[in-house]
Parts: structure tokens; C-alpha cells; sequence
């Protein structure tokens, strides 16, 4: 039960930190350094994210010794692909808030966007399939279901997270 709600508070953390990073309608304006503070407060909390997802892995999996030492070097590799992706979902995130904030969110840069955000979904998807494979036979089946299992439910938390904070898309005036 405690390691659910660290994990909660370390997911909420971070999807807010996204959602602050895209600076909402209203902000003040942008400072010259304020993209390397945003960089930098994101990667620490990407940090401590990540330190939390491990603690949870172990709590959840209980790997034996041989099981970690086949698990973890598969999993830091996952780690450094899932970061890209979850760098271009940021990217998305953020040029979306622009064109929301300045008013110019219309159907040409929506379709554009759309198809990022599905193509970045697909991309995480598509890291699931190819992580399952390699802990599947690096660890064993069950091992990649349980691994598969918790990587979901924090996306799903992180994801829930995120759209709850993001303004609605309001339909264009005619």
C-alpha cells in the first residue's frame, strides 16, 4: 500500500511538471533560460520517477539473483527508448499548449498533431511488443507480463494525469 501511494505521488509529480512545462493560457511570457530550467526540473523528476518505477519493479516482480541480472541491463535499455518517446509526447504537449495559448489551434496544425500523438502512442506500443520479446527470453514470459503489467498501469496513470490537465479542444467558430 505505501509503495502505491509513492508511486501515485511520484506520477503525479511528474505528469504536472509536464502540464507546467507546456505553460497554460495565461502564463506569463517565457524567460530566456527558462527552457534549460524546464529541461533541467524535468529530468530530475524524470529521475526520481524512474528511481520509484525500479523500487516498484522489485516490490512487484521479486526477481531472483540470476532473474536480475538478465532483467535490469534489458530494462536500462528500455529506459533510455522509452525517454525518447516520452521526449517527443513532451514536444507534442508543448506545441500544442502554444498554438491553444496564441489562439491559432485550427484544423491544418490539429490533423498534424493528431497524427503525432497517434504516431507517438504507436511508438510505446511498439516498445511494449519489442521489451516483452527480449524479457521474455531473457527472463521468461511471466516475468515480461508482470513487467508489461506495470509499465501499463503507471502509463495509464501518467496519461490520465496529463489529459486531465489539458484544456479542451474547442471546435472552430465558423
Amino acid at each position: 500500500m505505501k509503495t502505491t501511494r509513492i508511486l501515485l505521488l511520484s506520477l503525479s509529480l511528474c505528469a504536472g511538471a509536464l502540464c507546467l512545462a507546456a505553460r497554460p493560457a495565461g502564463a506569463q511570457p517565457a524567460k530566456a533560460t527558462e527552457p534549460d530550467n524546464v529541461r533541467m526540473y524535468m529530468e530530475m523528476l524524470r529521475s526520481d520517477f524512474n528511481a520509484t518505477k525500479i523500487r516498484t519493479l522489485n516490490q512487484v516482480m521479486k526477481l531472483t539473483g540470476p532473474e536480475a541480472e538478465a532483467f535490469w541491463p534489458v530494462y536500462r535499455e528500455y529506459e533510455k527508448q522509452l525517454a525518447a518517446v516520452g521526449d517527443q509526447k513532451l514536444a507534442l504537449i508543448r506545441e500544442f499548449m502554444a498554438h491553444y495559448r496564441n489562439g491559432t489551434l485550427n484544423d491544418q496544425n490539429a490533423k498534424a498533431m493528431a497524427a503525432q500523438w497517434l504516431k507517438n502512442t504507436q511508438a510505446r506500443l511498439d516498445l511494449w511488443k519489442k521489451y516483452n520479446k527480449k524479457i521474455s527470453k531473457a527472463v521468461s514470459p511471466i516475468r515480461a507480463a508482470q513487467f508489461l503489467q506495470v509499465e501499463h498501469q503507471m502509463a495509464l496513470f501518467v496519461d490520465m494525469s496529463i489529459a486531465s490537465e489539458m484544456p479542451e479542444i474547442a471546435p472552430s467558430k465558423p
